[in-house]
């Protein structure tokens, strides 16, 4: 053996001479193994599914605890709001089923009737008897024993209408005319009558998917400055006209009420949010143990159900949160990357920017960050209408992840194994006979 001046063993002998642990060979195989199934054309595909799985599944059990008690007090049992929010979202897991099944160029042909649907549904607000008035809005709408906010079905055909327009006219982009005459029909449909409802939080939340596929598109950037100039314009108007959001606006921007009587109003409850947030501390109180759910803490299964999360959760339970929404954005990321369409990659876009986007607003609402909005968290909050549509639009990501390239002949080659196997097994059958 090699000995240093020191008469020690040299460096590179201490090397041969010493072996890495065994589980620590065993996690770097997981990790290898792990990177290499990134490399796979369906890993787009399955880490959407898992993803949104797991938020799906983390909703229904935090609607489970913060409904309970309003649940029990309003309905006599506390399984009300959890039974319904789990019966919508079978209904959604069977839309994303359907729509992940659909081929990937098929939802050009799709686009303009899911516009006039959309646009007719939102209309609907406005007629005597079917339109619900909510918080000063016009955005939910009664059919008999069905309701349901149209707004959320006007995503899925703002995305898909936005994508079809900026694709068909890529090269001409750059000209004015054709930016607002690609633009307009989809936005007036959608955006014009949401607004028109004075639902500024969703009208929100789509104005910055439309910026996102812009980006995407390749608009010049000049012209996100006068955008962003009308949608200011347009916002300060819809504040400066409501008294409600002229509370909320005051209240954040004075960082939170200080009388007793401010408390009562309309800064109650983000107040309440915040004390939900500090009394759940660095390990929560544990599930079902949220003392705001008791009456204190407006919507808390709904728009607040983030703070339930942290009080009862703590800092862990948050951050799978966020967590999961971030690996969400990177599967959206690599598939806008890999995909060769550029209608693929504007409705990827546009979607992503609907998820995410109404994700960070709810939950910097709730941090007070932001005014109070009134958007609910993707996937968690309570809502039939909001997972259904949530989910369809998973669906149709996932319709998109199995066109990426590569991925067609994976899942053929992945069906023929299923089907020789299940070929084999009544053979298996008859042979123990």
């Amino acid at each position: 053996m090699a000995l240093d001046t020191a008469g020690r063993p040299a460096p590179a002998a201490r090397r041969e001479g010493w072996r890495r642990p065994a589980w620590l060979e065993a996690t770097g195989e997981w990790a290898r193994e792990r990177l290499r199934l990134l490399d796979s054309p369906l890993a787009t595909h399955h880490v959407l599914l898992a993803t949104t799985s797991l938020l799906v599944v983390i909703g229904l059990v935090m609607v489970l605890s913060s409904s309970s008690v309003e649940s029990l007090q309003a309905k006599g049992t506390q399984f009300y709001y959890f039974k319904r929010q789990a019966t919508f979202a079978v209904l959604g897991a069977v839309v994303l089923v359907v729509a992940s099944r659909v081929r990937a160029d098929r939802w050009h042909r799709l686009a303009l009737p899911a516009l006039l649907g959309a646009a007719a549904l939102q209309a609907l607000c406005f007629v005597p008897g079917i339109g619900i008035p909510s918080g000063g809005n016009r955005n939910w709408i009664a059919l008999g024993p069905i309701s349901g906010q149209p707004s959320e079905v006007a995503k899925i055909a703002l995305v898909l209408t936005c994508a079809l327009a900026l694709a068909r006219k890529r090269d001409r982009l750059h000209e004015p005319a054709q930016l607002l005459g690609a633009l307009l029909p989809s936005v007036a449909a959608t955006i014009g009558l949401v607004l028109l409802a004075r639902d500024l939080g969703t009208a929100m939340v789509m104005m910055f998917m439309v910026a996102a596929m812009l980006w995407t598109a390749g608009v010049p950037v000049k012209f996100f400055a006068l955008s962003a100039a009308v949608a200011a314009v347009v916002a300060a108007g819809l504040v400066l006209t409501s008294d409600n959001r002229m509370r909320r606006v005051q209240d954040w921007l004075s960082g939170g009420a200080t009388s007793g009587v401010e408390i009562q109003g309309a800064s109650w409850q983000p107040v309440q949010g915040k004390y939900a947030l500090a009394s759940g501390g660095w390990w929560g109180l544990g599930l079902g143990a949220s003392r705001e759910k008791w009456q204190w803490l407006p919507e808390a299964h709904n728009d607040y159900i983030f703070a339930i999360i942290g009080e009862e959760l703590g800092l862990p339970g948050t951050l799978v949160v966020l967590v999961l929404f971030a690996v969400l954005a990177l599967a959206a990321l690599r598939l806008v990357r890999r995909s060769e369409d550029l209608f693929t990659k504007l409705a990827v876009t546009g979607f992503a920017a609907w998820l995410l986007g109404q994700a960070c607003l709810n939950i910097g609402v709730v941090l007070g960050v932001l005014p109070v909005i009134g958007v609910p968290l993707p996937f968690i909050s309570y809502g039939g209408t909001a997972v259904v549509a949530t989910l369809l639009a998973i669906g149709i990501l996932l319709s998109f992840a199995r066109a990426e390239p590569g991925a067609p002949e994976a899942l053929k080659a992945r069906e023929s194994v299923v089907a020789r196997s299940l070929a084999v097994l009544p053979r298996r059958e008859r042979r123990t006979r």
